[in-house]
């Protein structure tokens, strides 16, 4: 919750001050080492922190993780709803200039089905479309709905049983017609490695929110590598600051072929000063300067609850 979320940050806050902030891997061990799990909070400490030390070495975030500038193409999602609805939803994007579109899936096999054969039929054929079952599914109505779909240009779907079916999962890939990406299955680099070893998947959707950040995500990205598995970049609910350290990580590793960074299309005010932008709606225009380059409007931040550490 944001409460929790939020004492987490006053705690873990204190065990950052006198420490050397450049010294990355030991902040976030210290961090790990007085709380478990608390991925999302955790994800805020390692991005400043990334965003500190590309600061100090005068580089944009992507280049100080190793990487160039690339493009970057988010899709727009679609959630939930009667067919005909979605498949307008779907039309008014592709009319936007998306080049892909995430649907929501995941309540019953025939509904699901009749969803994107509504979606496609109203957009054509030339824009893929990205599923996510959000862990909707069993083992056969998922081999029973992806087959469905498979002629229908879908280029993979996210999550289709429970995140900790690992088993059906792979089966589920062994016996579909669409690549599979884990999204709740994959939080840290020993998820990856047991999605791996039981080759479960096509790609890896990598949520900093999930992983813990930057530091975690390069640890996935290089099991995923080894392994042959692509990566998607994927957020919850980011601001445009969360979005720009994301886009930089894209933009820095080329085994990232995927986008999904629409969340800040969905927010009412965008407080963030700077960072990345949007040029025709969907394509990722990334700042050269030092860091991820975003910052929050100060007149934003003193209506929040805030807090000293000392």
């Amino acid at each position: 919750t944001q409460a929790t979320a939020y004492a987490a940050a006053h705690d873990l806050a204190k065990l950052l001050i006198g420490r050397n902030p450049l010294d990355i891997s030991g902040c976030l061990a210290a961090l790990d080492r007085y709380l478990a799990a608390n991925a999302t909070v955790k994800s805020a400490f390692d991005m400043a922190l990334y965003d500190l030390a590309a600061k100090y070495a005068n580089m944009p975030l992507y280049q100080f993780l190793g990487g160039n500038k690339r493009p970057i193409v988010t899709d727009e999602t679609i959630y939930i709803a009667a067919p005909e609805a979605m498949a307008d939803d779907a039309l008014k994007i592709k009319e936007r200039g998306a080049e892909a579109i995430k649907v929501k899936l995941g309540t019953n096999a025939p509904a699901d089905i009749k969803r994107v054969e509504a979606i496609r039929t109203a957009i054509g054929d030339t824009i893929p479309i990205r599923t996510d079952a959000n862990q909707g599914w069993d083992y056969v109505s998922a081999i029973k709905v992806l087959n469905a779909v498979a002629s229908w240009n879908v280029e993979y779907c996210e999550q289709p049983v429970k995140h900790w079916d690992y088993a059906n999962l792979a089966r589920v890939r062994q016996f579909a017609r669409v690549p599979l990406c884990a999204d709740e299955s994959l939080f840290g680099p020993p998820d990856a490695l047991k999605l791996a070893h039981l080759q479960a998947v096509d790609y890896f959707n990598i949520k900093f929110s999930k992983s813990g950040g930057i530091a975690n995500a390069l640890k996935i990205n290089a099991i995923a590598e080894a392994a042959g598995i692509r990566c998607m970049i994927g957020c919850m609910s980011e601001s445009r600051l969360g979005i720009s350290a994301n886009a930089h990580f894209a933009s820095a590793l080329t085994n990232v072929a995927f986008y999904d960074l629409d969340s800040p299309f969905e927010h009412a005010d965008d407080p963030v000063l700077a960072g990345i932008t949007y040029q025709n709606h969907y394509h990722v225009q990334i700042p050269d300067t030092p860091g991820h380059g975003a910052d929050i409007d100060p007149a934003f931040l003193r209506q929040m609850e805030s807090f000293e550490v000392s």
